[in-house]
């Protein structure tokens, strides 16, 4: 270990490392190569993607990023999954691994379970490059010479706070966060073979473990990419193939950490390659070494996990609200057009699951979870005498440009209408001209998952 500037560092991240010669880059799709094989994925499988920038580079290259969904572009009550590849310049395998990635899942869908189940129930965000100059340049850091994964704001030091300092590319990841709903994601990296989890850094910098509020879910998740790896999982030097990432190496200002106290995000960090800049014939090898965990990954979105709907008892409107689990210091919110939340669990374990908005009265139950995913709706009835339920429908009604009723409705598809018994006449009416309709496409109608649990607006928990 090295100490620099009070910020630990581990040798193989160090600028000192050899320059990359021109011989070992051939083979390698060019920043222009990339963008080209993008857009013609885009062309080639059209009805299952989209392309679109989320900003530039210092250079001004754009930020190019596959979306792979059934329904490209559309917003629907399903979980979305990003990974991000080159964070350093000098380590591209991931880039390369992201366009194997796209491919595989055009090629499968349909054919292939495990692809059609992703294509069919996850959004997918490929970015296969958040460092594009420094790929050009061949070195770590971007065009200015800084470190992307030291540049966002630390939780245990008042870094990068100075929001005009911070990189273009750093700004364009935070923005994209904040706009799109992303469960979890996972950056690719370079110079070993270790899946790590939060909390990267701890308060004293000193080496230890460094649990967050959410340990237990994300060992689950480093443990499933780990497992599926062709020899991750058998590492000497990380039990399991896995480390929490204070205990490995302090890290401060990186992505992992602000994706999971600010956008609602678990995030991974995945060195993927022993070899940062291996040779490019042997990139078909990882490609296949790493397929499986890739997959396992985002599929995990839809196989484990607590998945629901919250909407108002009273006009049956889904409710942005915040979903918590007792004795987790975290909460996950729900969309404000679906109402719909995903929250990455542990499996194998019982929780108290509880939901609340202001205006609205708390709901919450107790579940076992088992193996699979479990789906657990919430109705939320208003508080008496509170004006704070009104302003919420106001707001819908004033942001859905008219589309609510209809969102409305479509969310009510999906939910077993014996609960509407005690809801007014008009929404058993609207629910029996729909019974004949194509079911909405929600998690409680995915493989593999169960009827629905309803905690209905009640008094008291259920």
């Amino acid at each position: 270990m090295d100490c620099t500037h009070g910020v630990f560092a581990r040798h193989l991240f160090e600028e000192s490392q050899p320059r990359i010669s021109e011989a070992r880059t051939h083979g390698y799709m060019g920043n222009s190569e990339l963008e080209k094989a993008m857009k013609e994925f885009t062309q080639r499988c059209a009805n299952i993607s989209r392309i679109y920038s989320i900003g530039k580079s210092v250079k001004g290259i754009p930020m190019w990023v596959l979306e792979i969904s059934d329904k490209p572009g559309q917003e629907e009550g399903e979980p979305a999954f990003k990974f991000i590849g080159n964070v350093h310049g000098d380590e591209p395998v991931g880039r390369e691994l992201l366009i194997f990635l796209a491919n595989w899942l055009c090629d499968n869908y349909g054919k292939d379970p495990l692809a059609t189940l992703i294509v069919n129930n996850v959004h997918l965000h490929v970015l296969p490059t958040m460092n594009p100059d420094g790929f050009a340049l061949r070195r770590r850091g971007n065009a200015n010479n800084v470190d992307l994964n030291r540049d966002f704001p630390d939780q245990f030091y008042p870094m990068n706070d100075i929001v005009s300092l911070r990189q273009p590319e750093t700004k364009a990841i935070m923005n994209w966060i904040k706009e799109q709903h992303f469960t979890a994601s996972a950056s690719l990296h370079g110079g070993a073979l270790v899946a790590n989890y939060p909390w990267d850094g701890s308060q004293d910098t000193r080496k230890q473990y460094a649990a967050c509020p959410d340990d237990k879910a994300f060992r689950h998740m480093a443990s499933l990419y780990s497992r599926s790896h062709y020899n991750m999982s058998l590492s000497k030097e990380f039990e399991g193939g896995i480390t929490n990432g204070a205990f490995w190496y302090p890290v401060y200002g990186g992505m992992q950490d602000w994706n999971y106290i600010h956008g609602g995000c678990f995030e991974l960090t995945l060195e993927i390659s022993d070899d940062k800049w291996p040779k490019a014939n042997e990139l078909p090898v990882i490609w296949e070494y790493n397929r499986m965990s890739m997959l396992n990954l985002v599929a995990n979105l839809v196989k484990t996990g607590v998945h629901g709907k919250i909407f108002s008892s009273d006009k049956g409107r889904p409710l942005p609200a915040s979903v918590m689990i007792k004795g987790i210091d975290y909460r996950v919110n729900a969309s404000r057009t679906y109402g719909d939340y995903h929250r990455m669990l542990a499996p194998g374990e019982s929780y108290e699951v509880a939901a609340s908005m202001p205006g609205f009265q708390s709901k919450s139950t107790h579940i076992l979870l088992e193996d699979e995913a479990m789906n657990l709706d919430f109705i939320l009835s208003p508080e008496e005498g509170s004006s704070k339920h009104e302003e919420v429908r106001k707001e819908c009604e004033c942001t859905g440009d008219g589309r609510d009723r209809v969102e409305v409705v479509e969310f009510l598809r999906g939910i077993n209408l014996g609960i509407y018994l005690l809801l007014s006449a008009i929404f058993l009416l609207l629910c029996c001209l729909l019974r004949r309709k194509t079911m909405f496409k929600s998690l409680n109608h995915r493989n593999g998952h169960k009827r629905p649990i309803v905690v209905q607006g009640f008094d008291g928990n259920a």
